[in-house]
Parts: C-alpha cells; sequence; structure tokens
C-alpha cells in the first residue's frame, strides 16, 4: 500500500452518486473485542496500560483512550421540548417527518429499530439546522437494503446518541453525510456495519465521542469531491475494526482502507481517540493535505501502519501512544522484500512555509512507540512528481502548483518548478521520542525494528529531471530531516539513502548522516 508501488485514486467512485438517497441496514456477524489483540484493553483514564514497559521515557504520552464503543453515552429518554417524535413502528418515519418539518427542526427518535423505506436509495434529506437525538436504545437499520442513511447538502446538522447500522454504500462512499455537507456535528454516535465508509465530512465537521466500527471500508472517510475540507475536528472517538471488506486485497494497490482516510483537509485537530485493531492503517492522510494536529491518540494493534502522512504538509504528530502496530503488513512484506514498512510514514509529505499553517514542519515529538514491527520512515519516490506516471494521486499537483501541465520539460528543469512540482519529505523533525522493541513481543526477528530516511534512485519518464540520485541524497542530507534527543530500548538498526541498507547506531548517529544528536540507545527492550 505504500506509495512506491500504488495505486488509483482512492475517491475516484464519489463523484458518480452526489444526489443519491441514504439508508440503513441491520449486519450480522461477529462484533470487534473492544480491546486491543496486542495489548490488551486500555486504560479508561489517564495514560494507557503499558504492561512491562520500559522506564527512561523522553516525555510520557498523557493520552487518554476514548473507550466509547462498549460504553455509549444514553440520549434523552424523553423528548426534548418542541421536538418532533419519531415512531419506530412506523416504516419510514424518520424520512417522512424530516420532508414535511422546517429547518431547524429536532427530532427525537423513539427507542427501537427505526427503518426507511425497502428501496436502495430511501434516505433521510437533512434540512439545515436539523438535529436528530436517539433515544436509549434508538438505532436506524438499512437491513441490507438502504445504501445511505442522511444525505443532501443542508449545512450544521445535529446527529446525537443514535447508532446508525447496516447501510450498503459503494466503495468510496459513505452512510452519514453521504453528501459531504458542511458544518454536521456528529456525537456519541456509532455508527456500525455498514459497507463503505461510515460517514463523510464537510468542512467544519465535528465527529466527538463516537464509535465507528466494523464497517465495511473506512470508519470515515473525509474527502468533499471538488473542494477542501477545511477545519474538520475529530476528537475523543473509538476507531476500531474497519475494512472489514480488505479492499486491498479486492484491488490490489487501490490505497482505500483503513480506520480513517483524510483527503485534502486544511485544518485538522485529531486528538484523544483510540484508533486499534483495523485491517489496513489506523489514520492516513493522503494528498494535499495540511495543518494537521494528531494528538494524545491511542494507535495501536492496527494491521498496517498507525499512521501515514503522504503528499501532504505541515503537521505536528505530538503525545500519542503507538503500540502494536504493523505487524500484519510488516510480516507479508518480509518475506523477500527489504523496504522498512513503517509503522509511522511519512511519504512524499513535508514541511512547507509558504503553505499557511500552525507550524511550517512536520514535528514527531513525546510520542511512545512501543513494539511496533518498524519505527519511522521518512521516503519520497524520485519518480513521483506532478504529470509523472508515478503520481498516484491522478490529476493532482502540488499545492504550489495548480495547473499540472505547467510540470513538464523544459520548465520543470528549471526554477521555480523544479522544487515546486514535486511533493518533498523535508523539514521532518522527531525527537523527544520514546521506541521501544521486544522482538519476542512483536513476533519479529532481525527484520523489524527500521528507523529509515531513504528514497529510490530516479529513473523515469525519460524526461524528468529527478533521475539518478538527485533525490536519494536530497533527503538524505539537504532537506532539513532530524531525528535527535530520542530513547531507543531494544535492537533498533537504521537505514539512510538506500531502502535495503542497514546501519547500526553509531553509523546512524556519526558522519555523513550524524542522526539522533543527544540520543541514547540501549540494546535490550527495558535497558
Amino acid at each position: 500500500m505504500f506509495t512506491r508501488r500504488r495505486r488509483a485514486s482512492p475517491v475516484a467512485a464519489l463523484a458518480l452518486v452526489l444526489a443519491a438517497a441514504t439508508g440503513c441496514t441491520s449486519t450480522s456477524g461477529a462484533e470487534p473485542s473492544g480491546t486491543s489483540a496486542a495489548s490488551g484493553a486500555p486504560s479508561v483514564s489517564g495514560a494507557p496500560a503499558t504492561s512491562g514497559a520500559p522506564s527512561g521515557s523522553a516525555g510520557a504520552p498523557a493520552a487518554s483512550v476514548a473507550r466509547v464503543c462498549d460504553k455509549a453515552a444514553p440520549g434523552p429518554a424523553t423528548a426534548p421540548a418542541g421536538a418532533v417524535t419519531v415512531d419506530p413502528a412506523v416504516v419510514g418515519d424518520l424520512a417522512a417527518k424530516t420532508e414535511s418539518s422546517p429547518p431547524h427542526t429536532t427530532f427525537w427518535l423513539r427507542p427501537g429499530t427505526h427503518r426507511l423505506e425497502p428501496d436502495a436509495y430511501a434516505q433521510v434529506m437533512a434540512k439545515e439546522g436539523n438535529r436528530y437525538l436517539g433515544a436509549p436504545g434508538a438505532v436506524l437499520d438499512g437491513r441490507k437494503t438502504n445504501q445511505y442513511a442522511f444525505g443532501g447538502t443542508a449545512r450544521d446538522v445535529t446527529i446525537r446518541f443514535l447508532t446508525v447500522q447496516g447501510f450498503v454504500a459503494p466503495n468510496n462512499e459513505g452512510v452519514v453525510n453521504h453528501d459531504m455537507a458542511d458544518g454536521w456535528v456528529i456525537e456519541h454516535a456509532t455508527i456500525q456495519y455498514n459497507s463503505g465508509a461510515g460517514l463523510m465530512a464537510g468542512a467544519r465537521q465535528r465527529l466527538r465521542a463516537s464509535c465507528l466500527r466494523g464497517n465495511g471500508q473506512y470508519g470515515m472517510n473525509a474527502y468533499k469531491t471538488g473542494d477542501s475540507i477545511r477545519g474538520l475536528v475529530v476528537e475523543g472517538n473509538e476507531v476500531v475494526g474497519n475494512n472489514t471488506d480488505d479492499w486491498e486485497r479486492r484491488e490490489p494497490g487501490c490505497g482505500c482502507t483503513g480506520g480513517i482516510k483524510f483527503w485534502a483537509v486544511d485544518g485538522a485537530d485529531v486528538r484523544g481517540n483510540w484508533v486499534h485493531d483495523n485491517r489496513g492503517a489506523g489514520l492516513w492522510a493522503d494528498t494535499n493535505n495540511n495543518d494537521f494536529l494528531f494528538e494524545g491518540n491511542v494507535l495501536e494493534a492496527n494491521d498496517g501502519a498507525a499512521l501515514m502522512y503522504e503528499t501532504s504538509y505541515n503537521a505536528i504528530i505530538r503525545n500519542n501512544t503507538i503500540r502494536g502496530n504493523n505487524r500484519v503488513e510488516g510480516r507479508e512484506s518480509a518475506r523477500g522484500d527489504d523496504f522498512p514498512y513503517a509503522t509511522v510514514y511519512v511519504s512524499e509529505a513535508g514541511g512547507e512555509p509558504r503553505v499557511p499553517a500552525r507550524t511550517d514542519k512536520i514535528e514527531i515529538y513525546r510520542n511512545t512507540l512501543e513494539n511496533n514491527w518498524n519505527g519511522i520512515t521518512l521516503w519520497e519516490n524520485a519518480d513521483r512528481f506532478c504529470n509523472s506516471p508515478a503520481n498516484t494521486s491522478t490529476d493532482y499537483c502540488t499545492l504550489l502548483v495548480k495547473d499540472t501541465a505547467r510540470c513538464a520539460p523544459p520548465a520543470i528543469a528549471t526554477a521555480p518548478l523544479y522544487a515546486d512540482c514535486r511533493w518533498k519529505t523535508q523539514r521532518v523533525e522527531i525527537h523527544h521520542n520514546r521506541f521501544v522493541l521486544d522482538a519476542s513481543v512483536a513476533g519479529c526477528a532481525a527484520e523489524c525494528g527500521r528507523m529509515a530516511v531513504i528514497a529510490n534512485s530516479g529513473s523515469s519518464p525519460d524526461w524528468s529531471p529527478y533521475r539518478g540520485e538527485r533525490v536519494p541524497e536530497a533527503i538524505t542530507r539537504r532537506q532539513g530531516n532530524r531525528w535527535y534527543d530520542n530513547v531507543y530500548n531494544g535492537p533498533w538498526s537504521f537505514a539512510a539513502g538506500d531502502p535495503g541498507g542497514k546501519l547500526d547506531s553509531r553509523q546512524w548517529q556519526g558522519p555523513p548522516y550524524r542522526q539522533d544528536a543527544g540520543s541514547t540507545f540501549a540494546p535490550r527492550a527495558g535497558g
């Protein structure tokens, strides 16, 4: 799933269905356990439990765990004053009463299972400012018939205390906020066991204290057709067991899986979430995202990377607990592949002062990474740039060059296009983190426990100005990528320039790389 060998745009199908309707369906099948296979259930408050964790933390995270899927907050037991009551015994009552009521109406869904009309495109077409409140036990269930639950372009819709399940949205589409309207608030909701994505996103969307569980593709697909999403908040949610349909195996190289996918989001706070046991990546920001804060999250036991930040800009990643990730994909990749598949993977992404954000770097600090397959990989594909065949973000260019056609010879070989036509892994600072590896716990041997700053040799197309060793040399020595003041416990190794290289800590710290100044190394976990 890494960019050196993938992928078509993960959102191509969305443009086909913007006017489609929404519905719900019940699903059967085993639910996720709600605890991580890697380390058991985390603590409910304070820092997550780390049984047997070594001492000597370089800034222990203060991440609280959003354990909400099995502890859903109850909604109002009686209808609020002025609310329209929705009867679960009447099929289609919620959609019909929404249609007949004015904007800014509050709806209270009685306890029980609510259904839409038995049509694939039956849906609730929300109106501006509507509020949907579920009573204790209120479920909107599409019965594997309806594709979408809540749609329409109305702004500032609120959904609280409601379980939405069993929808059959197509690949790359979502069940809640299907049409990516702006200003929606989803709080104390459970969105589970649907096909496609549990929900989509619009500008100023707030997703708080909700459970995104067991959805077929993503828990949330933060993508808005033809536009960027500005001002997204994802806070205090549990994101567990998503991508049950295993899309990467069904469509190899699609890059279309994980707990949450972000695409062209400008300004996002992702705080205090528990993202675990997802098939594929936990959190994946892919293509022209900017100004992200990932803070206080617990990311664990995801099959792939805990966090991917790809072809994007300017992010702060701090005070997260990241453990037990990437073991499934790492083990698979170890069979004849020496690429250091990462737990935190920064791919063609970096700090850029010309793109406004709260930082002009990618800053990764005060995190604890424990018993993952690998550590942090900074990667840059020398053949991936605007207008190149390797640019798998089809038809997209960097935020510095709006017109992809400008990135062509002869102009691309000269300033400013030589620099601006490619996404660069630059200005990444990795410091005051704690990296712990017990290979017996991670289930690996010499093939795991790697940290890397690497690129391939440029080779195509034949007009590329980046052929040869230009990009490996730049990412390693000239683009301001620095590790320093970290704590290492366990058998860590390092790669610089060449993906297949293997350096020990002395080589990593010495010339010509001079990484991890001020860092400490103990060869055994707990040392």
